[in-house]
């Protein structure tokens, strides 16, 4: 049993723990958080989480930003696994469990071209340990703080996204912005904190001169910007974010992914985009900007 109280608790510890898929880039994000200057330690039983800590709050200052790579392939872990993050929330660290996923096709093409099996089922197919172990990690996955899919992404990708997230997390600095734009009949992003739909607004693919351009054309921006519904839909916005921003920066979040979609995200759910994109750089955010659906057919 762990007893806090007896702990000489250092809240300056950050913990990012990294957890997820088989083949979905867990080792190569932790090698990017040593490069970071973190100190890293692989498949660290979760039973050992209270030594280790202890530890670590007696260094000093040497070790400030600490990476655990959990490769959970057994139920019994879970138990331990959930109990021990809890107690380190509660002692008043700062924990991320970081969650990276692929989807199945993409995990079978990284297996098949290192050629290695499944370490969950090693002698069935692939997609039989890929079904199984996505299956016993659906509870960790929603306890993630984060879940990042890294199907499109390049190993460098993925380097970048961890720099980004964590180059300077013991420095206090705004929370950054990601934006996505999509269309509805593409499917719903699933990784992303909240979706606004506005395919309540007057559509650009009805207009014959704007159909073949997109939302970062000026004429489609003004289209769609300047009726009534937009500039009270915007005007709500700019309150909601205004009020919400800061409560997820005291809940230590570094990031959040704000979905945008119409129905086929090209016009309407990019030109709102671009005006939010500029409401929330004038709050003082950090923001980043992706179109998922831009270059698919007109809506």
């Amino acid at each position: 049993m762990w007893n806090v109280e007896k702990l000489d608790v250092d809240s300056t510890l950050h913990f990012v723990i990294i957890s997820g898929a088989s083949g979905s880039g867990k080792t190569q994000a932790l090698k990017c958080l040593e490069d970071l200057g973190f100190f890293c330690v692989d498949n660290l039983p979760p039973a050992l989480f209270p030594k280790f800590t202890e530890l670590c709050g007696q260094s000093g200052r040497e070790v400030r930003n600490i990476a655990l790579g959990i490769d959970i392939r057994e139920r019994g872990f879970f138990g331990d696994l959930f109990t021990n993050l809890e107690r380190l929330k509660a002692s008043g660290y700062a924990v991320d469990l970081l969650f990276l996923e692929a989807s199945d096709s993409v995990l079978t093409r990284r297996f098949s071209e290192s050629r290695r099996p499944h370490p969950l089922l090693p002698q069935q197919p692939l997609s039989e340990g890929i079904r199984l172990e996505r299956q016993q990690l659906q509870e960790l996955r929603c306890r993630a703080d984060r879940i990042l899919d890294t199907s499109e992404l390049t190993v460098h990708d993925l380097r970048d996204w961890v720099s980004r997230q964590y180059g300077n997390w013991d420095q206090k600095r705004p929370m950054g912005i990601s934006l996505l734009t999509f269309g509805y009949k593409y499917g719903v992003p699933y990784d992303v904190d909240m979706v606004f739909d506005v395919r309540f607004l007057r559509n650009p693919n009805f207009v014959p001169d704007l159909q073949p351009l997109n939302g970062e054309d000026e004429k489609v921006q003004r289209y769609v910007l300047e009726s009534k519904e937009s500039e009270t839909f915007l005007r709500h916005l700019n309150d909601l974010f205004s009020f919400i921003f800061p409560l997820f920066e005291s809940e230590r979040r570094s990031y959040l992914t704000i979905a945008i979609g119409c129905t086929g995200g090209r016009h309407r759910s990019v030109a709102i985009s671009s005006r939010l994109r500029q409401m929330c750089a004038a709050m003082g955010y950090e923001v980043t900007w992706r179109h998922r659906d831009i270059h698919h057919a007109q809506e």
